[in-house]
């Protein structure tokens, strides 16, 4: 039996995923998350064999709590799922420790297949995104970090409630940080990314999959 945790900010997204699974026999669904700090404890806890994780939820994202659960020892196989077929989101997901990725429109057999591959040891791709990353890969450069790379996930987090549109002060009371550690962190954004106003780091947060537009 593969027992499976779905994480997913999106009630019916989840319920459709749990019905989905459970069609299988030897599938069985054993917990629901519906923000990436409750999946990462979820997980852990739960210890499950395969993770179904949504790339953009509040609190954490699911590339940050992929993270996270690798750091923690987990040997969960991480499959991330996202409406985006952008290489970059999958680049990102796959130096964060994922084992797939997942396009949220691909077929349901796909999510059976994917599942099937990485409890095999495999990786997974959905096969409207592999011939981008396999050209990604074959050209030079393409392996160094982006820029969400470079950032701590603190600096992830303060992004994507900037991205959000929270004032200084609002993220502060949010995260339980004074207004001069937001602001320090708010610059240390803007000089690792080279972006100097709101607006670029709203768009940058966008096609990093922080957030959704």
């Amino acid at each position: 039996m593969v027992t499976i945790v779905v994480a997913d900010d999106h009630k019916i997204v989840r319920e459709g995923l749990v019905k989905l699974l459970e069609a299988r026999e030897d599938f069985t669904v054993i917990g629901e998350a519906a923000d990436g700090e409750e999946a990462v404890e979820m997980v852990l806890a739960k210890q499950p064999d395969v993770v179904l994780m949504d790339i953009n939820m509040p609190k954490l994202s699911g590339i940050d709590a992929t993270r996270r659960i690798g750091k923690r020892g987990c040997n969960a196989k991480i499959l991330v799922l996202s409406m985006h077929e952008n290489r970059n989101y999958v680049e990102e997901v796959l130096r964060a420790g994922a084992s797939g990725y997942v396009v949220k429109n691909s077929a349901s057999q796909d999510v059976h297949n994917a599942i099937d591959a990485v409890r095999a040891g495999a990786s997974y791709l959905s096969p409207a995104i592999t011939q981008q990353v396999v050209d990604a890969i074959a050209r030079p450069g393409d392996a160094s970090p982006t820029g969400v790379s470079m950032l701590t996930d603190r600096e992830r987090e303060v992004l994507q409630l900037i991205a959000e549109g929270l004032s200084s002060k609002e993220i502060a009371v949010k995260l339980g940080v004074s207004l001069k550690t937001v602001d320090s962190h708010r610059s240390n954004l803007m000089e690792k990314l080279d972006i100097h106003k709101v607006s670029g780091l709203v768009r940058f947060a966008i096609r990093s999959g922080l957030v959704e537009a």
